[in-house]
């Protein structure tokens, strides 16, 4: 997957908002229910079991509302207004499972949904639905030990600023002062921020319940804002990664060994990102081979054979999408890597897109990978 290919990635998601019907279809099972993610007390907005989204929005001097859903919130058509003056809406057809974004439209305005939580999104706050997903239980709060999402302040003399990272520390990291681990850089995609990989993403329940079920080394992760935001849509390629490789390598790296209890080693640190994460992830281990032996880009582009300059240096390569996306482009690199002595892995997220469950997937299968001995 190229970067080309990543452009295409976004653009198919920018566009690909889920209209909102104004006729409710007779097929639809009438078994709706809040979505997990609705503000404390508020009915709306409701999914079903089919998978189908209804929205209900008290706008009652509007003249038009819609719902848009998706990355950038395009699409949707106009919802009906009621008698009691509300304006009511069912998605045209069953969402894919997981997280979606969307925001709501009235007489043209740009504005969240009170009924439900905000997570920072294409640039914004933007609304939040759940669709459940049939294999939810292993990013499932549970009663398991929970490591811990400590927010972090490092200088950054580059930026001429502090800047914020959140770092995940499995359990029992408190309770035993000797231990040292291994660390995951971990990266949000564009328009999102630091906070995208435990809110949207459940990094952390994902790593609790696989630690759980002794399916994976504990390991901490580092998420910190990739500066992805100064690209613009169209402008894709255009973007540079400097600025952030200065940030990671120079400042954030060293801070986190300074002030965590890590194995500071290229043997024992890795880097992960979803779509244009990926593309920095991409860049930023070929640039810095002796900083990372763990590269994974999630719906984020590919590596080939010839861009590794040094094998020994490389101890996984993790390549995912999901089955929406360019899969075939993911399953060839990763052939094609094989064949060139690399040990990496290739995984597809089955009926997902360019979303949160193919992300929250590929964690749950790349970090069983990852600081084996």
């Amino acid at each position: 997957m190229s970067n080309k290919f990543l452009a295409i990635a976004i653009a198919t998601t920018l566009a690909g908002g889920v209209s909102i019907a104004q006729i409710t279809p007779p097929a639809i099972i009438e078994d709706f229910k809040p979505s997990e993610l609705n503000q404390p007390g508020q009915e709306y907005p409701q999914v079903n079991s089919q998978g189908y989204a209804r929205f209900k929005i008290i706008a009652p001097s509007a003249d038009s509302v819609r719902v848009s859903l998706g990355l950038g919130g395009r699409g949707g058509t106009k919802l009906k207004q009621l008698a009691d003056s509300s304006w009511v809406g069912t998605t045209e057809g069953p969402m894919d499972e997981g997280f979606h974004y969307y925001n709501v439209r009235i007489d043209g305005g740009k504005f969240n949904d009170p009924g439900t939580l905000n997570f920072y999104g294409s640039t914004r706050w933007e609304s939040g639905i759940e669709i459940p997903a049939h294999d939810q239980d292993f990013y499932a709060l549970k009663a398991v030990p929970h490591g811990k999402v400590e927010q972090i302040l490092f200088p950054s003399a580059s930026t001429n600023t502090s800047r914020r990272a959140f770092v995940y520390t499995p359990p029992g990291y408190n309770n035993n002062t000797k231990k040292r681990y291994p660390v995951l850089y971990l990266q949000h995609g564009w328009g999102e921020d630091e906070t995208a990989w435990s809110n949207q993403g459940h990094a952390n329940l994902i790593m609790d319940n696989l630690i759980a079920e002794g399916k994976t080394e504990p390991f901490i992760i580092v998420m910190t804002y990739g500066i992805t935001n100064n690209a613009r849509f169209g402008k894709i390629r255009e973007f540079k990664v400097d600025t952030f490789q200065t940030v990671l390598i120079d400042e954030l790296i060293p801070y986190v060994d300074a002030n965590f209890r890590t194995i500071a080693k290229p043997s024992h640190r890795a880097m992960a990102g979803l779509s244009m994460g990926g593309m920095e992830t991409h860049t930023i281990t070929l640039n810095k081979p002796d900083v990372f032996s763990y590269y994974s880009l999630l719906s984020g582009g590919t590596y080939t054979p010839e861009e590794i300059k040094d094998k020994s240096k490389v101890k996984l390569i993790f390549l995912s999408c999901g089955s929406k996306e360019k899969p075939e482009g993911v399953k060839n690199a990763v052939t094609a890597l094989k064949a060139g002595g690399i040990n990496a892995v290739s995984y597809i997220s089955e009926n997902t897109a360019h979303e949160f469950l193919t992300w929250r997937r590929s964690l749950h299968e790349l970090a069983p990978l990852l600081f084996k001995n």
